[in-house]
């Protein structure tokens, strides 16, 4: 059976591949300072024989892992970074850890160790049937600031490659040819004038005022774009006491759509509003801006094959244990569970998903980095069920689940769905010439433009 050696090889490693996956659950970290994770993805990835580089594309905990020579290049797209304010304990009620602020609210702990499980079965099977190409494992930082992958593009880290792939934890067991929205990330920093806000008020000039001003203005600009644009932003600095005038003040904005252009277009138009601000309080604007992701381009082809994959590997069963876990969770936000099982048509009290849920076609309002990559060479992502059914996203449901048995299950059945997914590409190899076929297409022939400036550097490269 094509395949069993590749499964075979991960079922061997799997005690290792849990440990790595709840080391770095245990050890949750931020965007681009996730050392505990990228050195021990890094050590077992020596261990079974790749050549390892630390620093990919210029960003000190990307990692690049290869394996094989020649044609095709395929690269397995892992994460590690983790999110602010979703620490939580495993268990079924919201409790955090002591002491810990980040957590592992979107399951990236699974992501990464599934991409690394892929390209041990994957090489397992290469070496026994002799089979040529060149398989490459990446550790991507900093995902969920969204712009890990970009800065390694702008460093020429997937130069070369002729298909990715990308799992990500969920609660479904679903390929998509659905799309995530680009996004441009953006902080507007003012500076005015302190002053007693009682007793000279005239001599100050608002800081803050700007920021308000800045923030009405973007809520007026909604009603002059497609509703398909998303405009959200967080005031990060606004004063320090009632009494006093500020004099700094900061706003973070993400401007999202469904095309990178798009998002072009408004974020100029967003700048204009707060320049606009600045003028009417007198301050002077700072323009920070963080980066940009494009919208992911899931390929047809791909995203078929991955279905084909998906039906073909073993998948484990739930014990009684995990589905009461999950029925806890669910009780939770029974709401969400609902909406998930009409839209899945799935029978009522189902609380963690089974089987596949058929090739998804509708897009979502989220965006990721991974969509740089699709624009590179043809690409695309899917997910595992790691999750009860309704979890909401970015959640400390998900983070209690990505430190389970429940979210190992997903995890390994996502590293034999990739690793049968790169071997069918290897073995059929007029499936990767269709994909680039549609790629052109749909890509217009024009070449992926990084949409972070050179001048502006990666954070934290100490």
């Amino acid at each position: 059976m094509s395949g069993k050696t590749a499964y075979e090889a991960i079922e061997k490693y799997r005690g290792e591949l849990d440990a790595l996956a709840q080391d770095i659950w245990a050890n949750p970290e931020g965007p681009y300072v996730e050392y505990n994770a990228f050195e021990k993805t890094k050590a077992m990835l020596e261990k079974h024989g790749f050549d390892v580089e630390g620093g990919s594309g210029g960003v000190n905990t990307a990692i690049k892992a290869s394996w094989g020579s020649g044609k095709p290049v395929l690269a397995f797209l892992g994460e590690y970074d983790a999110l602010p304010g979703l620490s939580q304990e495993l268990g079924t009620s919201k409790k955090t850890v002591d002491g810990q602020v980040y957590g592992h609210g979107c399951g990236h702990n699974l992501l990464g160790v599934a991409h690394v499980g892929a390209v041990i079965g994957l090489k397992a099977e290469m070496e026994e049937k002799k089979l040529p190409g060149t398989i490459i494992y990446f550790g991507c930082p900093a995902e969920e600031v969204l712009t890990g992958k970009a800065f390694m593009a702008r460093g020429g880290a997937f130069d070369g490659i002729d298909a990715s792939i990308a799992f990500h934890p969920g609660t479904t067991n679903t390929a998509t040819t659905g799309n995530s929205i680009a996004l441009n990330s953006v902080k507007l920093h003012f500076k005015g004038v302190t002053a007693h806000a009682g007793g000279d008020p005239h001599n100050g000039r608002s800081a803050l005022d700007a920021v308000e001003m800045t923030n009405v203005g973007a809520n007026y600009l909604r009603e002059h774009v497609t509703t398909d644009v998303r405009i959200h932003y967080v005031i990060t600095e606004g004063g320090t006491a009632p009494n006093i005038v500020p004099d700094n003040a900061c706003v973070w904005y993400y401007v999202r759509a469904p095309k990178r252009e798009i998002v072009d277009e408004v974020y100029a138009r967003l700048i204009k509003v707060a320049e606009g601000a600045a003028h009417m309080t007198e301050t002077t604007l700072e323009v920070e801006f963080l980066g940009g992701c494009y919208q992911t381009l899931n390929n047809g082809v791909l995203v078929d094959l991955t279905h084909k994959a998906m039906l073909e590997a073993p998948q484990d069963e739930w014990s009684a244990e995990e589905l009461e876990f999950a029925k806890k969770l669910n009780d939770v936000t029974p709401h969400l569970q609902a909406a998930a099982l009409e839209r899945l048509g799935l029978p009522a009290g189902t609380q963690l998903h089974t089987g596949t849920g058929g090739i998804e076609t509708r897009g979502n309002f989220g965006s990721t980095d991974v969509g740089d990559v699709t624009y590179i060479a043809p690409g695309l992502t899917f997910t595992t069920a790691c999750y009860n059914i309704g979890a909401p996203g970015h959640s400390w449901q998900i983070t209690s689940c990505s430190g389970s048995s429940i979210g190992e299950k997903g995890m390994i059945f996502a590293a034999r769905i990739m690793a049968k997914f790169g071997l069918d590409l290897i073995e059929q190899p007029e499936l990767l010439e269709k994909a680039w076929a549609e790629f052109k297409v749909s890509t217009g022939g024009k070449p992926y433009k990084c949409p972070i400036p050179m001048e502006i550097p990666v954070p934290n490269q100490n």
